[in-house]
């Protein structure tokens, strides 16, 4: 089960030793229920868990150690038992499953910030096309289920999605295609994100 692993990983990188003393975080978050809201469609087949809405549709296969189940407008998971790993992936997948009606019904967004005299953001049809001081325009294409949008006279990049670790992902590939630099702060960033600037030569002698 590496990819359970990796999400229990998740989960004790952000919660660190309050995740293991008595299960107390991991239970609080893992015994509360999910609310679906209206315009959501679940359907949960064993370990397997579909969810349909106004932003999309996913579906993803869980751990077998966690029981997922419909409890009137609501999805209720619960664990096999009080096993540290097995209390983690508890926490964690009831928190999957949460993002996953949150981003069919309202979905999940990130922002990028353009900076740079000449460095700009354009739509191209569903591409996006960058001039960030390379000779050449760069251009993405969106995965599936991902939307571009550009803003404010160029400058803004917004990366719109119902898979929120996808939209994650995006954000980040998009950032290392002109991480800014330390001395200008030229480059793409994320919004609100400070970037720690050197001096120059000039100004350092």
């Amino acid at each position: 089960m590496p990819e359970d692993w990796a999400l229990a990983a998740r989960f004790f990188a952000r919660f660190g030793n309050q995740a293991i003393c008595g299960g107390y975080v991991v239970s609080r978050i893992g015994k509360q229920p999910i609310v679906i809201p209206t315009g959501v469609q679940v359907e949960i087949d064993g370990k397997n868990v579909k969810v349909k809405g106004p932003k999309g549709e996913l579906e993803r296969l869980f751990t077998p150690v966690v029981d997922i189940k419909l409890e009137d407008s609501h999805i209720v998971v619960t664990r096999s038992s009080d096993e540290k790993n097995v209390r983690a992936l508890h926490g964690t997948t009831r928190a999957v499953i949460q993002n996953m009606v949150t981003g069919v019904s309202e979905g999940f967004s990130k922002t990028l910030e353009v900076q740079g005299v000449g460095y700009k953001a354009d739509m191209e049809g569903e591409k996006l096309v960058l001039n960030v001081g390379f000779s050449h325009p760069v251009v993405v294409e969106p995965p599936a289920g991902i939307k571009f949008d550009v803003t404010e006279k160029n400058r803004l990049i917004v990366v719109n999605g119902s898979n929120k670790e996808v939209v994650g992902q995006v954000a980040t590939d998009i950032r290392k295609i002109r991480p800014p630099e330390p001395y200008q702060g030229k480059g793409i960033r994320y919004l609100g994100e400070r970037v720690r600037r050197k001096a120059g030569k000039t100004a350092a002698a």
